[in-house]
């Protein structure tokens, strides 16, 4: 699970994206306001903040130097720019390929002693 969290004023806004199944979700002081599951390299979220000012979060991949980037802006002004490193995504994908191997080798070792 990848997370982004900011501050604005006094709410803590947070994107939670599944490395695992695509699922994402946005949540403004712990409830959410937002989700859907995207597999694609860039996703946008539209929301208002509590005071009913717009809000749009957008998360993509730079393709080229692979970070996942989180731009937050409020009312079409971009006020930040959140990154996560390539060593990150990589260790996700490790973990998420060893998992889906796993799960391959189980189903063949069950079809065989069947």
């Amino acid at each position: 699970m990848t997370s982004f969290i900011y501050q604005l004023n006094q709410e803590r806004i947070e994107l939670h994206a599944s490395d695992w199944n695509g699922f994402e979700r946005v949540l403004i002081n712990d409830e959410v306001v937002s989700s859907k599951i995207n597999f694609g390299p860039r996703s946008t979220h539209q929301i208002k903040l509590q005071n009913g000012k717009p809000c749009m979060l957008q998360l993509l991949i730079d393709p080229q130097t692979e970070q996942l980037t989180c731009r937050v802006y409020k009312q079409n002004e971009l006020i930040a720019n959140l990154k996560q490193g390539k060593a990150r995504l990589l260790s996700s994908k490790v973990i998420f390929e060893s998992g889906v191997l796993l799960a391959c080798l189980a189903s063949l070792g069950l079809y065989w002693l069947s």
